[in-house]
This record gives C-alpha cells, structure tokens and sequence, in this order.
C-alpha cells in the first residue's frame, strides 16, 4: 500500500480525491472512466472554491454543467465523460447531485441539523462511491447502504479536519441544534479560529462527532467482502487513512484549530497495519 493511498481520506470534502485515479489497483478498462468522472468533479469543485469569481458567475457555470448533463448544451468536460456513462450505464442524477453539493458551497449555508448534513454529505460524498460501484459493477442496496455509510462518514472527518479553513471561506457543517446544545453559537467558532485554539466545550463536540464518524466507518466495513479484490484494497487504504486522522484528531486534543490532523511519512507504518487489519475498534 502506498502512502498516498493510505491518505485518500485527507481531503474528503473534495470527493473527487476518492476516485482511485491512476492507481495500479484500478483495472486498466476502467481507468479512462475514473479519469473522466476526476476531471469533471474537479473542475465542478475548483468553480465553487478557486478564483476571485462571485458567486453568481460561479453558479452559472455550475449550470451550464448540469444543462450539459441534460443535453441542452455542450461543454468540453462533460463531452469528455458522455461517452463512459453511456459505456458503464452510469447513472447520471449521481453527477448532478455532486453539482447541487458544490452549489450549497457557493451559498455558504448553514445546517440545522444532524439530518440536514447528512443530506449534503449524499450528494457531496455519496455519489462517488454509488459512481465506483457502478464503473465495478458491484451496485446494489446492500452495498450502496454500506458504501454511503463509508462516504459521509469520510465526508464528516473532513469537516473536522478543516474546522478552520471552511470557517474562512464562511462555510460550517456542524449541525447548528447540536453546537447550541453543546453552549456554542457561531460566534463561539469565529473566536476560536482567531485565538488558534479550541475551547473545551468545542473539543468535546468534536470528540462526539469523531466517534460517530468511526461508528459509521465501521458500518460501513461489510462492503470489503463484497466487491472485488482490487477494490477491496483500495477501501482499505481509505478506511486505514481515515482510522488514522481520527486517532491523530484524539491525539490533539480534538482540536483541529491548533493542531489540524494530517497524515504523512510517519505514519506509513501504522496505516499498514491498519491496512492489513482494516476492521479494527477504533474509541476516540
């Protein structure tokens, strides 16, 4: 296992990162298709987060993508992926959601509740894994129930992860009810940022919501016996890389802000043993 792909899990946000793009584990007839569905999704993100365009210039090319998708009009980036759908049957309402996450992005929205960002996290997250069961034609409920367990489960170690950098961009994907519950208001995360620390109470929010995101992880674990041996290796590396940003997260403190959780050079003995043994308790 190489360390860049035991680090899959660094930038969840941006799923596209997910896709095992040029990895030697992905067999050679799928590549071209994993490489198209990469340069789509990174383009889409790099709309709603590069650059100095605002936000309505940002969300018109957004739509030109999904009217490309329709086939009301033609972009190159689509028109470089239309014939992969088309080859491996992929469902296209996969891509547009991936597009409707992006969109939340540019609007900077807030989310009242738990349910309120899981719901980002099945159209920011979930569609890459439904699009790789797809492409491995390993897509079924069973495993599409698993695989979106592991995705936002991903999705939500990233939130934590970039506590700080999304609070920047005038993003927050902590569920508005549970930070009043836990005596924060937003203010409470604006100051922390500023102070390049996390007060105690904010630190037991995040412990809560990094065992929930390895409960989830661990759900999701079933999927390994039930697709492909190549795939198989390649989930565990993400699960191993995940696993280990959440023991690093632990080892902070659970405070992001101070010390954000990477993965590096360091840290290649332990993803291997979590890579050999990918089903392993994990108790923040």
């Amino acid at each position: 296992m190489s360390l860049q792909n035991g680090a899959t899990a660094l930038r969840v946000a941006q799923h596209y990162e997910n896709f095992p793009v040029g990895s030697w584990l992905v067999p050679q007839r799928l590549r071209p298709a994993f490489a198209a569905l990469y340069r789509f999704a990174r383009y889409a993100d790099d709309i709603a987060d590069e650059g100095d365009d605002p936000p309505e210039q940002r969300m018109a090319e957004l739509a030109r993508l999904h009217a490309a998708l329709e086939g009301q009009t033609t972009h190159p980036v689509v028109a470089s992926l239309t014939p992969y759908i088309e080859r491996h049957g992929l469902e296209p309402a996969h891509l547009h959601d991936l597009l409707s996450a992006f969109e939340q992005d540019v609007r900077g929205m807030r989310y009242a509740d738990f349910a309120a960002v899981l719901d980002y996290c099945s159209r920011s997250a979930n569609p890459v894994g439904a699009l790789v069961l797809e492409l491995f034609g390993r897509d079924d409920s069973i495993n599409r129930r698993h695989s979106d367990a592991i995705c936002s489960a991903l999705q939500l170690i990233n939130f934590l992860q970039d506590l700080a950098e999304d609070w920047q961009r005038g993003r927050l994907y902590l569920a508005l009810d549970e930070l009043h519950q836990a005596g924060l208001a937003e203010e409470d995360i604006a100051a922390a940022v500023t102070a390049g620390r996390a007060p105690a109470t904010l630190r037991a929010l995040i412990a809560r919501e990094s065992r929930r995101a390895q409960a989830m992880l661990d759900s999701g674990a079933p999927l390994l016996a039930a697709v492909p041996a190549r795939l198989r290796l390649e989930l565990r590396a993400v699960l191993a890389g995940a696993t280990r940003v959440l023991a690093k997260l632990e080892r902070g403190g659970f405070d992001p802000i101070a010390r954000r959780p990477v993965l590096g050079w360091s840290d290649a003995l332990p993803l291997l043993r979590l890579w050999l043994f990918p089903i392993v308790e994990h108790k923040p």
